[in-house]
């Protein structure tokens, strides 16, 4: 399971900038014929919002740079995708592999990971069987429980005379640790992720086939993308 909102995209004043800056090796900005325009006009004729019209010119050299390779296609780190995903562990640890040119805040699990109660929903299980389903249930049961002797950790009998603080503290800390290396990989965890237009076409290029529903379903999502023939134009 993977699902992808929120996107924002580069306004049409870091389009305009990144354009400028394409051209800057043939000093070729005359050339240029992308526009600015207003979205909106209020009753009194005021303009409000923007979008930005890319043109025939700005486009093909886009393209033409694109099928050059990464190092004629500098423009394209410049253009930013913000998304926030959510994801299984097990695909994240593949996604991890793309430290250049992406930054990401995730949900803690670390420090959350007893916020709430474990449900089987917390999980990506779409391909498991009902034997498999069965087992997942049974571990989210344990998980709970230790869960539940976490959060109410100190209405337990570890807090009376015997145990000394420093004697508590790796008593509560061991709990902790069972519920982190119990954890599925399975389990789902939301980021918010910044990347670039250079980031998506090496992850085009290395998962659009990759056995992974994740990968593809995140491929598709990236052909929905605005000028995504910049991606895949070269690719297909």
């Amino acid at each position: 399971m993977i699902k992808l909102e929120n996107v924002v995209l580069a306004s049409p004043d870091q389009m305009e900038f990144i354009i400028q800056g394409m051209r800057n090796p043939m000093n070729s900005w005359e050339k240029s014929d992308s526009e600015i325009e207003p979205e909106n006009i209020s009753d009194f004729g005021e303009e409000y919002g923007s979008i930005f019209k890319l043109g025939n010119n700005d486009h093909d050299l886009m393209q033409r740079l694109s099928n050059a390779g990464t190092d004629h296609r500098k423009f394209m780190r410049m253009m930013p995708v913000y998304v926030r995903i959510t994801a299984p562990l097990y695909w994240w640890k593949e996604f991890d592999t793309y430290k250049v040119g992406t930054v990401a805040n995730s949900c803690s699990t670390m420090h959350k990971i007893a916020e709430k109660e474990f449900t089987l929903d917390d999980f990506s299980t779409e391909h498991l069987k009902t034997g498999s389903i069965i087992c997942l249930n049974d571990i989210i049961d344990e998980l709970n429980k230790y869960r539940d002797k976490f959060i109410n950790f100190d209405s337990l009998d570890y807090n009376n005379d015997i145990y000394d603080p420093e004697r508590k503290a790796e008593i509560k800390k061991d709990i902790w640790w069972q519920m982190i290396q119990l954890l599925p990989s399975s389990y789902n965890q939301t980021r918010n992720v910044m990347m670039n237009y250079e980031v998506l076409a090496n992850i085009y290029k290395s998962r659009k086939n990759h056995k992974l529903d994740e990968w593809r379903e995140f491929c598709k999502w990236i052909e929905s993308l605005p000028y995504s023939e910049l991606i895949i134009g070269g690719m297909e």
